[in-house]
């Protein structure tokens, strides 16, 4: 019967791991499920899989087709292309599996913390129904790298207990697997380095407080640095040994201080907007270490969690344009945090999922469904481009991929060429290179009747004139708060697409 009971128990909580699981997944899929299929949740992931894509056809990302983000986001999507369809479900799918695995994992890091399991698992539902809050609905960088991240945040928890017990192998060989995880993180995206170099120093801390050496010390944290910058040290020799370093670096390093700001006023209504919706996570987050345990492991492991909280949110400072999005990395250490009030405090667990659930509702509400409308988009642009390329100079560059169509330009994210926060940071004269597209003549123009105070005044001007001199407009379509509008060039008959 002793040795029975002891099974029972480790049986009965297994079943009990696996149905907080379970129900976590089935919430990702409950959140996610509205968007499956629809090709323009948002003009970054768009773009992402039309790189991934053209990279499975020969095209190497800074040299034949333009960005600045790192380039193992780039070979993530054209993995991912490699599945059957066009890819859109397909990276969808993908990002609902990796946003469903991090909430799990925000739940055991919430365990490690000492949250009692239904606070854990409140914490991995906020994780995932905040992810949909803030733009990452589909396959923001974040939503696959955070996995990363909160793997790292899970382990990281555990070293106060490791110190405690001097167990200095496993410190060296957990700082080692947390800082290669953040290493390939940032080469998803560089604001994770911050997370990353605090889950460094906290594997030094507790590789000291464990009693180790520094024959032992100096060895484990230069192979830890080595592992975190190793996936970006492979990319820059990869770019060197083909001849391409100069435009890595100007795409991953030059450019990002090119860039325009944005108005103090638009910038403070972005943070204002975040920090609403993130409102009810931080007064967790602070009654929890209002809450937290005093001393031993409990102590230690607090602090770390508020660190690591501390961390990310220099990550999201850095950047400063403050887009909802870029607080996606806040999440995960933020519903860590919060998880022990949101067991001990049922109340504040019913108001922080019901206020979040609320403006998930909302949002829901009042979001349009653009998919249709883009495909039909595509559909238009595919039957009247012929053997030419068309250009999409404001409008998603989805098109591109569902038309099956070739690019006319590397600068293929319409924001590079059309917008004024990107004049003199991508390199080129973007107003000449617009003119030069135009000059192709391209057989269909996409365009828009958006309003903006941003266009970049000789790209606009070089469109305006094409479009009144050689082309017609023949299909127009509804896109969130304005409609998409596809010209063709006047030479050309129309061709309705095939159903």
């Amino acid at each position: 019967m002793s040795d029975r009971r002891p099974r029972l128990l480790r049986r009965g909580a297994q079943d009990h791991l696996r149905g907080g699981a379970a129900a976590l997944l089935l919430l990702a899929v409950l959140l996610r499920a509205w968007d499956f299929g629809n090709p323009v949740i948002h003009v970054d992931e768009q773009y992402y899989l039309l790189v991934g894509d053209r990279m499975l056809h020969g095209a190497v990302p800074y040299v034949d087709i333009w960005d600045r983000k790192p380039i193992g986001l780039f070979l993530l999507f054209a993995a991912i292309r490699l599945l059957p369809g066009d890819g859109v479900l397909a990276y969808q799918l993908a990002a609902c599996a990796a946003a469903a695995v991090t909430a799990i994992v925000v739940r055991q890091a919430a365990r490690t913390l000492g949250a009692r399991d239904v606070g854990a698992v409140a914490a991995g539902a906020a994780y995932l129904i905040g992810l949909s809050l803030l733009g990452g609905r589909g396959g923001q960088a974040p939503v696959f790298y955070n996995l990363l991240i909160a793997l790292g945040g899970w382990w990281m928890l555990r070293l106060p207990r490791l110190a405690e017990r001097h167990r200095t192998g496993a410190i060296v060989a957990s700082g080692l697997a947390t800082c290669l995880l953040a290493g390939v993180a940032i080469q998803m995206k560089y604001t994770p380095g911050f997370e990353g170099a605090f889950f460094g120093c906290a594997h030094l801390w507790a590789l000291r407080r464990a009693g180790a050496r520094w024959r032992v010390t100096v060895p484990a944290a230069l192979l830890w640095m080595l592992a975190g910058a190793g996936p970006t040290i492979a990319a820059i020799g990869w770019y060197a040994a083909h001849g391409a370093y100069a435009a890595w670096r100007f795409a991953n390093v030059d450019s990002i201080g090119l860039r325009a700001g944005y108005p103090a006023g638009e910038l403070a209504m972005r943070l204002l907007g975040i920090g609403a919706q993130l409102a009810p996570l931080m007064i967790g987050a602070g009654l929890a270490w209002r809450w937290r345990p005093r001393a031993g492991a409990g102590a230690g492991a607090a602090r770390l969690a508020l660190l690591w909280l501390a961390a990310a949110l220099a990550g999201f400072f850095a950047i400063g344009t403050f887009f909802d999005h870029y607080a996606l990395p806040l999440l995960a250490p933020l519903a860590v945090a919060a998880a022990p009030a949101l067991g001990r405090a049922p109340r504040l667990l019913v108001a922080t999922l019901g206020l979040m659930l609320t403006l998930f509702a909302v949002e829901r509400a009042f979001m349009p469904a653009d998919g249709p409308n883009a495909r039909a988009v595509a559909a238009v642009v595919k039957a009247n481009s012929g053997g030419g390329c068309p250009y999409v100079f404001i409008g998603d560059t989805a098109t591109y991929l569902l038309a099956d169509a070739c690019l006319p330009t590397g600068y293929a994210f319409p924001n590079l060429l059309a917008y004024t926060t990107e004049r003199g940071a991508t390199g080129i004269d973007e107003g000449a290179e617009v003119r030069r597209i135009l000059a192709t003549r391209p057989p269909v123009i996409v365009t828009s009747t958006r309003v903006l105070s941003i266009w970049n005044p000789a790209s606009l001007f070089a469109v305006k004139a094409a479009l009144a001199r050689d082309y017609r407009l023949v299909f127009a379509r509804p896109r969130a708060g304005w409609r998409t509008l596809v010209y063709l060039r006047r030479d050309r008959p129309y061709r309705a697409p095939r159903p």
